[in-house]
């Protein structure tokens, strides 16, 4: 399939579930959808067109959580970032990891980090932060408050 009929198929297949598209580039294209559809989406992406799961990337905006999901097809060299917008105080969203292992690490990052709930993981425990870390503190969040007075801060978390 060419790059032109690889979005129409998504656009057409997925009109229902799609928000917006915008085709940033001749190899990028962002294509927000509903948070319910993220499984049977990124689904189809990755196991009918044959994609690549790059990564995902989680931020933390004012009023929302929103979640990049990065496919490459390599065939046709598009990179197509599936966008995701929870709203906060819900940060609940279908997980990735029974479609595909890559999803499994960064949704546990995520969910310590930035505290989006993946329903369905199989394994959604601390990747990063260590055991004496608070439940319900998230680093990345816009929100965080230093719970630890006498850490030093200037290496990271």
């Amino acid at each position: 399939m060419t790059r032109e009929e690889v979005l129409n198929d998504i656009k057409e297949r997925f009109a229902e579930e799609i928000i917006e598209v915008l085709d940033k580039s001749a190899r990028r294209v962002y294509i927000e959808i509903k948070p319910s559809a993220i499984t049977k989406v990124a689904g189809y992406i990755f196991g009918d067109l044959k994609a690549r799961f790059n990564i995902a990337s989680g931020i933390d905006a004012r009023y929302h959580m929103e979640i990049l999901y990065h496919f490459t097809i390599e065939d046709i060299n598009l990179l197509i970032s599936l966008r995701v917008k929870l709203p906060k105080p819900k940060l609940e969203i279908d997980s990735l990891a029974p479609l595909f292992e890559a999803a499994n690490w960064i949704e546990r990052e995520m969910y310590e980090l930035l505290g989006i709930h993946f329903r369905g993981h199989p394994d959604l425990r601390r990747l990063l932060l260590p055991e004496a870390w608070p439940e319900g503190v998230h680093p990345l969040r816009g929100d965080y408050k230093e719970w630890d007075k006498s850490a030093i801060r200037d290496r990271g978390v």
